[in-house]
């Protein structure tokens, strides 16, 4: 029997101890000095708005691990040696392992700006920050959230569910333009303004001032404005956990180098999720993507390798969703912020601008390489099954309803869409 050790309780670490046991009889252990228990991230957001309570963040009762065989350490490891397979832990013994699964997730990004470590400065990636924002909120007025990313979205809503006012801090020219077409930007631009946010593109943050007792009262900006506000978000994106091993001898650029079963450069060592960085991605795919459901197949990757049936990691279609405020979005295949010369791109809104659908396809075969879908929903399996086939764009305008997947009274916009494609595309449907 091994004594497999995971280093992290997301959904990497407990997805891959939950295979494991499925496959073997191992001892396992995950080691976690975040929370006691594995949470939903996600959700984070929904227990400050008042919609679930704390105790629901947890997917399994507490019971689910002893009785699954999976023991949980709550500790921080602050050293590993490779060579002789040992842990040194922060408050128990050192440990030995068998097998390592590195786990260890992704830390908020920090680019030196003066205050930002004072108390009331903050993102939503910890439980901790759940706890610290719920501590501060009474004495919260006004928030600035600094990075226009997903995370940056939901903590201002958030702030505007217990009635704070909220500036946005954007650098770049439109709202998370680096991944949305000029469209879509404009359309979110426009839809986080309506809600009473003041939205400043091409805005930077210079520093966040201390009020003297360790807290912010103040932003300045790179357009030399200064911002009063008691909390400052800081949502630029995150980057690899992986500081604390770059003196050993594992295989670090930005994240852990793995190869295509999730292997690092030591002995019966894996890493997984966005500390993971492969070293040949699939084409069209990055070597780093911290998104939930990579990271769970990777889970269910390593612990296949481990246990004797060896396969490769396999991220499938890319696929993402996230909620802008009010508005869902959807994106299926390869969707860039500006299609290459390979590419047309069809792109529909509705006339009330908080409705969309962008569909990528190869110029000359037709191929579809992509969704992009805002304030409507189409069906995974349907959009992948699509995509896996490589069918082309005049069979999905003639199938659009397989795809829909919006509630049943909702207004269905088929017609409106295929109209809108024959009219830039100067075909006609039967």
């Amino acid at each position: 029997m091994r004594n497999i050790i995971i280093i992290g309780n997301g959904i990497s670490g407990v997805t891959a101890a939950r295979e494991i046991r499925k496959r073997s009889d191992d001892h396992i252990t995950i080691i976690s000095d975040e929370h006691p228990y594995f949470f939903s991230r996600t959700a984070l957001m929904y227990v400050f708005m008042g919609h679930m309570k704390k105790e629901h963040l947890k997917p399994y009762a507490d019971a689910f691990w002893e009785k699954n065989r999976i023991a949980l350490l709550s500790d921080r490891v602050n050293g590993i040696d490779f060579e002789n397979k040992m842990l040194r832990l922060d408050k128990n013994n050192p440990v030995s392992y068998d097998v390592l699964i590195l786990a260890t997730g992704s830390l908020p990004n920090k680019f030196g700006w003066p205050g930002q470590d004072l108390k009331s400065v903050s993102g939503l990636y910890h439980m901790g920050d759940l706890d610290r924002l719920e501590k501060w909120s009474g004495s919260i007025r006004h928030g600035v959230i600094v990075g226009g990313g997903l995370i940056g979205i939901e903590l201002a809503e958030m702030l505007l569910s217990r009635g704070k006012t909220v500036t946005f801090l954007v650098r770049e020219s439109g709202f998370w333009n680096i991944v949305l077409p000029p469209e879509e930007s404009s359309m979110i631009n426009r839809h986080i303004r309506e809600h009473g946010i003041d939205l400043r593109l091409n805005t930077e943050l210079k520093e966040i001032i201390d009020n003297g007792r360790g807290e912010a009262s103040a932003v300045t900006t790179s357009k030399n404005e200064t911002i009063d506000c008691q909390f400052v978000g800081l949502t630029a994106g995150v980057h690899p956990n992986v500081g604390w091993l770059k003196n050993t001898s594992l295989d670090i650029a930005r994240g852990i180098l793995v190869d295509q079963y999730l292997k690092t450069n030591q002995d019966q060592v894996y890493a997984i999720g966005d500390c993971a960085q492969l070293r040949t991605p699939r084409p069209g795919r990055r070597p780093i993507e911290a998104v939930w459901y990579t990271g769970k197949m990777m889970g269910r990757t390593a612990a296949q390798n481990i246990c004797g049936t060896p396969i490769e990691y396999d991220p499938g279609i890319w696929f993402n969703s996230a909620k802008f405020l009010d508005i869902e979005y959807q994106t299926y295949g390869f969707i860039p912020p500006s299609p290459d010369d390979s590419t047309h791109t069809f792109y529909w809104e509705h006339p009330d601008g908080k409705k969309s659908l962008r569909i990528n396809f190869d110029k000359e075969t037709g191929e579809v390489r992509g969704f992009n879908l805002m304030g409507i929903r189409f069906r995974h399996k349907v959009c992948e099954r699509w995509l896996k086939e490589q069918k082309p764009i005049d069979y999905v305008m003639h199938h659009l309803e397989e795809a829909n997947f919006d509630p049943e009274f909702y207004a269905r916009q088929e017609k409106d869409i295929r109209q809108a494609y024959a009219q830039q595309f100067h075909t006609t449907f039967a």
